[in-house]
C-alpha cells in the first residue's frame, strides 16, 4: 500500500526587515492558494504578502538558498498557519513513498518560475551592454558569400580573424544607443544591437561562418561577440542591503510609457552593489517649480530665468508650475537650481525588479506601476 507522506516547507513569516519595514499580510489574503501552471512565485507572494519582494524575511532564506529556492510545483498548496501564534505561510506537498528512502514525485511538474520568463527572454542575453568602442576590437564581418550585401540565414560569411579555441558559436552584434546617466552625465556604456547568430565553419585570418540566425539584417562590418556562460534565469526577487538610487534612462518595445511587464534599464549595475533579483521602488521625478512666495533678492536679479529653459504653467491656486524642458543639471549627483526654485518630492509609483546586470547599468522588469512609468523617473531601495 502507497503511503502518503507530506512534506511541510518553511514559505514565509511574519518579521521584520533589514530597512525596519513590516512585512505584512495583505487584508484580503486567501487562507489557501493552490498552484496552478502559468501561476508565478511573485504572483503567489503577492496573494498573501503586501510586499511580494520581501522574500528574504518571510522565507527565512541565506544568501545561498536565495539562488536556489524551494521549488513549487503546480498542485501545492499554500496555505496561512497561525499555529505557531504569528502568521505563516507553508507549502503543503503530498508524494507517494514506495519504498525506504525513494519518494516518487510526477515527472511531468514543472516548478513554476518567479516571472514569466517568455516576456524578458529576449534580453536575457542581448542586447549587449559593452564599454566605448569595445566593439571596435571585436572580430568583424569582411564579407559576404557571392557578394552578398545582405545576409541571412545560410549565407556564408567571412570574418578578419577568430583563432581556434577562441568558441564555435557567437552572436552578430551593431553599436547602438549611448546609454547616458541623467545626473552625473557619465557615459555608462554602449548598447549593443543583437542581430543575429553565427557558428565558426573555419579557424583563421579570415575565419568563416554560417549564419544561423538573423533577427535583422546583417551586413559587412557588423561585430561578433561570443556567446558567453549560461543565463540566470532563477530569481528571487529582494530589496538591496544598501541604499540605492539612480533612473530610468530607457523604456524597451517601441512604447513612450511603460507599465507591468515592461522592460527598462537603470542607471546603475554591479559598481553599485546591484545584483540580480534586486526590487526597486519606481518614483515619479518631482517637478521643479518656482515657489510662488519668493522675493527675488539683488543678488538674483542677475539671473536669467526665461522660457527658454522653462515650461511654465498656471495652477490651480494662481500660482505657477515650472517643469523645465530640459532637467536641471547637476554637480556631483546633486541637483543646483537657481534660486527661488523647487524641487518637489519623488512619489512611489511602482516596482521593478532586476534580472540582468552590467557594470553600470542593469535591465528590469516592472512588476507593479499605479501609472505610466517614463524615462527618467527615479528608482531606489525600498
Amino acid at each position: 500500500m502507497f503511503r502518503h507522506i507530506i512534506t511541510l516547507l518553511m514559505f514565509c513569516c511574519i518579521s521584520f526587515n533589514v530597512h525596519a519595514q513590516v512585512v505584512t499580510l495583505k487584508n484580503d489574503h486567501p487562507d489557501k492558494h493552490v498552484v496552478i501552471k502559468g501561476d508565478t512565485l511573485w504572483g503567489i507572494s503577492a496573494k498573501f504578502l503586501k510586499d511580494p519582494w520581501q522574500w528574504p524575511n518571510v522565507w527565512k532564506l541565506n544568501r545561498a538558498q536565495i539562488k536556489n529556492p524551494h521549488l513549487i510545483y503546480p498542485g501545492d498548496v499554500v496555505f496561512l498557519d497561525m499555529s505557531s501564534g504569528s502568521p505563516q505561510l507553508r507549502l503543503l506537498r503530498e508524494t507517494v513513498n514506495l519504498q525506504p528512502g525513494a519518494v516518487e514525485e510526477p515527472l511531468d511538474k514543472a516548478a513554476i518560475s518567479t516571472i514569466q520568463l517568455n516576456v524578458i527572454a529576449p534580453f536575457l542575453n542581448q542586447p549587449l551592454i559593452i564599454e566605448k568602442d569595445q566593439l571596435a576590437l571585436s572580430p568583424r564581418i569582411i564579407a559576404g558569400q557571392d557578394n552578398r550585401v545582405v545576409l541571412s540565414p545560410g549565407t556564408r560569411v567571412y570574418i578578419n580573424n577568430i583563432e581556434e579555441g577562441d568558441g564555435i558559436n557567437w552572436y552578430v552584434y551593431r553599436p547602438g544607443d549611448t546609454l547616458i546617466d541623467p545626473d552625473s552625465k557619465k557615459v555608462l556604456g554602449v548598447e549593443a544591437n543583437y542581430l543575429g547568430d553565427a557558428k565558426i565553419t573555419k579557424y583563421g585570418e579570415p575565419a568563416s561562418a554560417d549564419i544561423i540566425k538573423a533577427k535583422e539584417e546583417i551586413f559587412t562590418k557588423d561585430r561578433l561577440v561570443p556567446t558567453g556562460d549560461t543565463v540566470v534565469t532563477n530569481f528571487v526577487p529582494h530589496a538591496p542591503d544598501s541604499q540605492i538610487s539612480g533612473r530610468i534612462i530607457k523604456i524597451y518595445g517601441g512604447v513612450a510609457e511603460a507599465g507591468p511587464q515592461s522592460i527598462v534599464s537603470i542607471s546603475r549595475g554591479t559598481t553599485d552593489g546591484i545584483e540580480v533579483g534586486h526590487v526597486l521602488a519606481i518614483n515619479r521625478y518631482g517637478r521643479v517649480i518656482k515657489d510662488p512666495e519668493y522675493v527675488k533678492s539683488e543678488a538674483d536679479k542677475t539671473t536669467n530665468l526665461t522660457a527658454v529653459n522653462l515650461d511654465i504653467q498656471p495652477a490651480s491656486d494662481g500660482s505657477k508650475i515650472v517643469n523645465f524642458k530640459k532637467k536641471p543639471e547637476s554637480v556631483d549627483g546633486k541637483l543646483v537650481l537657481e534660486s527661488g526654485m523647487v524641487k518637489l518630492p519623488d512619489e512611489r509609483i511602482g516596482l521593478l525588479m532586476v534580472f540582468r546586470v552590467f557594470e553600470n547599468v542593469s535591465y528590469a522588469l516592472i512588476m507593479q506601476a499605479s501609472q505610466p512609468v517614463n524615462t527618467l523617473d527615479s528608482v531606489n531601495t525600498p
